[in-house]
């Protein structure tokens, strides 16, 4: 039996490992999302679909759209151009260093001028079992925010300005995004625990830390 280690863990921080951190540094900041998410360097091997997203909730289309163009004019390239769907409207590019970038909003009309407000950041750990992944985490002290049996999974966040983690199952994620699901290697990405270190059984790897990722 798996035992709890703290009541209050959750998600502190997200580290993109990369080739070029000052490349990666510049493009985070033309972009606007600099104050969620660190940067190291690294040099693991990776392929393919890296098993996670970073997604961008935002107001409106206008501010979507405001988001992707940042991205691009950043060196970004467009996976899926911002479009209307039956949830929203949203678009998703790939930054330079490979991460996959989602920005959506639920509203499918502007009220007003776009902005770069960001209304929530959620990472999105592609999975092969969801209810697995989860059972893991709660097991580590995570408070489920929100879950839809087998397919997704929302963890109460740290706080205001930080990133919210979610699962959900990796080819749904893929299909998404607009990538294939296969993959190998490094997932590219360290996460900062408020616990203990650890490595999830997709094989993302926790580091334990007490610094939370900084409020924008």
């Amino acid at each position: 039996m798996t035992t709890t280690t703290a009541s209050t863990a959750s998600l502190a921080s997200v580290t993109l490992e990369v080739a070029d951190p000052g490349a990666t540094r510049r493009f985070l900041t033309a972009f606007g999302v600099d104050a969620y998410v660190d940067v190291r360097a690294s040099e693991a091997q990776s392929t393919g679909f890296r098993g996670f997203t970073l997604a961008l909730t935002v107001s409106q289309p206008a501010t979507v759209d405001g988001f992707l163009a940042a991205a691009v004019d950043a060196g970004a390239t467009v996976l899926k151009p911002g479009a209307k769907s039956l949830w929203g409207y949203g678009g998703v590019v790939q930054a330079p260093d490979g991460t996959l970038w989602k920005v959506a909003t639920s509203a499918k009309k502007d009220t007003g001028p776009a902005t770069r407000e960001i209304d929530e950041m959620v990472l999105l750990l592609g999975v092969e079992d969801v209810k697995t992944t989860k059972q893991f985490y709660v097991d580590r002290g995570l408070t489920v925010a929100r879950s839809f049996g087998g397919k997704y999974t929302e963890f109460a966040s740290a706080g205001t300005g930080t990133v919210k983690l979610a699962l959900y199952k990796r080819r749904a994620l893929a299909k998404d995004v607009g990538v294939p699901a296969d993959g190998s290697g490094s997932h590219r990405i360290a996460l900062g625990s408020t616990a203990d270190s650890f490595t999830d059984p997709d094989g993302f790897a926790w580091e334990a830390t007490t610094s939370p990722t900084a409020t924008p």
